[in-house]
């Protein structure tokens, strides 16, 4: 990013973690000045047969793809509201809507991310903070490499969607002021909404 001629840091942390999100949020603005986008990307899926799924894997599941962006969101809030700008997208999942392929613990941490999305877009209308979150379907990556259940006739238009075309809509929506608590889904036409 340096080489382009970016701005960067680069900062280990735990983002299921308060204490880590509050030392990330810290060293970040002291080196880059205060975050004005969040983009509330952490998740993990793990595939366990239904019978097998314990607590466990719930409890972790929520930790890292919901808890993180509380946190994360909680943290970055006062300089968003008193600069009266911000935007926050969180990426959430076509699972949210039709349960996925991985299974309720997914399904339940993406669909809380919805949730989430609407309740601070509603609270931060009035203070230039748009929130939004993106649904995306079947991304290549390495959250779906080994994962036999899934292939690229599951979705409509034939193939996986990729990590340019997360982030093109990720940028489109960060750029526009006039969307907030929306879902946008990216997901080649498996659910159509």
């Amino acid at each position: 990013m340096e080489a382009t001629g970016a701005r960067a840091i680069a900062i280990r942390a735990d983002v299921g973690n308060e204490g880590d999100v509050s030392d990330l949020v810290r060293r970040t603005s002291n080196v880059l000045g205060p975050v004005a986008i969040l983009v509330n990307n952490a998740g993990i899926s793990r595939k366990v047969p239904l019978g097998q799924l314990g607590l466990q894997d719930w409890n972790d599941l929520l930790r890292t793809n919901l808890t993180s962006a509380f946190l994360m969101t909680q943290a970055v809030l006062p300089p968003m509201r008193q600069a009266r700008w911000g935007r926050i997208i969180n990426m959430s999942s076509i699972a949210a809507q039709t349960g996925g392929v991985i299974g309720p613990h997914y399904a339940a941490s993406k669909a809380g991310m919805l949730g989430l999305t609407h309740s601070y877009a509603q609270l931060l209308s009035h203070d230039g903070i748009t929130v939004n979150a993106i649904a995306p379907a079947l991304i290549e990556s390495d959250m779906i490499a080994h994962n036999p259940a899934i292939s690229p006739d599951m979705i409509p238009i034939g193939r996986f969607g990729t990590a340019d075309e997360v982030a093109d809509l990720t940028v489109a929506t960060i750029r526009n002021g006039y969307v907030t608590g929306q879902t946008i889904n990216l997901n080649g036409g498996w659910y159509m909404s």
